[in-house]
């Protein structure tokens, strides 16, 4: 796994809690050759993914990438610019990979009408065993006692989630927000009766879903949203919009409910059964992503790497499938 921790690096415009590395080409470049990689996943279209494109075409390897998050909306959303814009710049970077990953049908068929080739169908799992189900809530122990419904939020703090939508409902109990974002000054001055939590270590995040009566997730514009996945394993139901992300998610399984009155979505949500929420989850567990995953990716020919250690890069991209290829290495650029 080669990722922004292992470069010097600078905060991201409008979003200084992702911090980017900075001018990573030479080291990117010496590390890749040094892992002999089977196969190459770029996972993020950030600097790391741009400089690990350059080198894989560079040394005629094939390569696969993800799409992930909805980049152009929220540059639209953040900077204005046009979405065609956003969506030709996206292109450009994803065009030589051997395969597309997509989250989900919807967005797989929102790339292809937008010109995206190569597409892959890869969903996002969830660790069962950390966010394990919790038949009650529990106390959050750093909060004390809360007044029931809890209510939770847990993302990026960001124009494009849409998290007002959440902070002004009227909704008995208690708000509790975990995330952090360009927004979270601005919205903690603003509802100071919400419990704010910041950043936490996954195993403290268990606790707060543990704690939870129901998982209210606005946004309107995500490829999938894994935070519900954690909510669900947790055994907490969702309140969502009936849009891409919680329509692949929860469809029509009893996990939550999704409702154009998100308060509404959130009455519904309140009153299903842990259970169900956690039997959604299981459907999305390591095992059945990481088999996908491993599926999509594809060999570096064993002379094209001797070749690329020589100096001689090969050119063309016709790795082969890697779909049983487990414990083979297959280093990841994030």
């Amino acid at each position: 796994m080669i990722q922004p921790g292992q470069f010097n690096t600078r905060p991201c415009p409008g979003f200084p809690a992702i911090d980017l590395a900075w001018f990573p080409g030479a080291r990117l470049r010496e590390l890749m050759d040094a892992a002999d990689a089977d196969a190459i996943h770029i996972a993020t279209e950030g600097p790391l993914g741009w400089a690990a494109r350059r080198h894989c075409l560079r040394r005629g390897w094939p390569f696969t990438t993800a799409f992930h998050t909805r980049f152009p909306e929220i540059l639209k959303a953040s900077f204005r610019l046009p979405l065609s814009w956003g969506y030709a710049l996206l292109r450009w970077f994803h065009r030589p990979s051997s395969g597309v990953m997509a989250p989900s049908q919807a967005v797989l068929n929102m790339l292809q009408t937008r010109g995206f080739r190569r597409l892959r169908l890869w969903t996002h799992g969830v660790d069962t065993r950390l966010f394990a189900l919790a038949e009650q809530q529990r106390p959050l122990a750093p909060l004390g006692p809360l007044a029931h419904p809890v209510s939770l939020y847990v993302g990026r703090l960001s124009a494009e989630k849409n998290v007002e939508a959440f902070l002004t409902m009227d909704l008995p109990g208690s708000k509790v927000v975990c995330g952090a974002g360009p927004l979270a000054s601005s919205l903690r001055a603003r509802f100071p009766n919400v419990h704010w939590l910041g950043v936490l270590p996954r195993h403290e995040l268990a606790q707060v879903y543990a704690a939870a009566d129901v998982f209210v997730f606005p946004s309107r514009t995500e490829t999938f949203g894994r935070t519900m996945l954690e909510a669900m394993a947790s055994g907490v139901p969702v309140a969502a919009f009936p849009v891409d992300g919680p329509l692949q998610v929860l469809g029509n399984s009893g996990a939550g409910a999704m409702r154009e009155d998100l308060r509404e979505a959130w009455s519904e949500a309140l009153k299903l059964q842990r259970h169900e929420a956690r039997d959604r989850a299981l459907l999305f567990g390591w095992g059945r992503a990481g088999a996908m995953f491993l599926s999509h990716l594809v060999v570096l020919p064993r002379q094209r790497r001797n070749r690329a250690r020589s100096g001689f890069g090969v050119p063309g991209n016709d790795g082969r499938s890697l779909a049983k290829l487990s414990h083979k290495r297959h280093p990841v650029v994030e």
